[in-house]
């Protein structure tokens, strides 16, 4: 219990050296990652069900051959698809808005150290050094937070082909 007050602690202080900017991006990496997590859940968990009920599906027909049928399939295919995608384009711009996020508190953080010098001068400069960290941080957080989300999404976004690959493979098309 001790060790998660002194965590918290260290978060406050890290958050309260860069600015509230942190929240932004905490919020939009715990968003990301709550997406990416569901998406491998689907993936592992749901989607092979749904995949073989479609095989299911196909196998049971009496008619696979004729141009109707082949609607059919293809419109099962689109489907899963589609499903496969879901969220995929909202974890993507969540990685790209994380730097950009981080940008945002740079700018604020150097309208604080501008405000600093017009106020107190340039003769002090532990003042000037919290508007400069206030500054980086958030930088530094977007591009982390972002970087995860790249590595981790481009892995999901192949497996998203992989499965959608692995289900066209597995509908033959007579």
């Amino acid at each position: 219990m001790l060790y998660l007050i002194g965590l918290w602690e260290s978060v406050r202080d890290f958050i309260a050296t860069g600015g509230d900017v942190l929240y932004v991006v905490a919020l939009a990496l715990f968003l990301m990652w709550v997406l990416m997590i569901e998406r491998y859940w689907f993936l592992t968990a749901v989607f092979p069900k749904v995949r073989a009920q479609i095989v299911s599906d196909w196998e049971s027909r009496k008619d696979t051959t004729s141009w109707y049928a082949h609607r059919i399939r293809d419109a099962w295919i689109s489907q899963a698809s589609d499903a496969l995608s879901a969220r995929m384009l909202l974890i993507k711009t969540l990685v790209a808005m994380c730097p950009l996020i981080g940008l945002l508190g740079t700018v604020t953080g150097m309208i604080n150290v501008f405000e600093t010098m017009a106020t107190q001068g340039t003769g002090n400069p532990r003042l000037m050094a919290a508007g400069i960290s206030m500054a980086t941080i958030p930088t530094m957080a977007g591009m982390v937070a972002a970087l995860s989300g790249v590595f981790f999404s481009s892995r999901l976004e192949a497996r998203v082909k992989f499965a959608r690959e692995k289900l066209v493979d597995s509908l033959p098309h007579h």
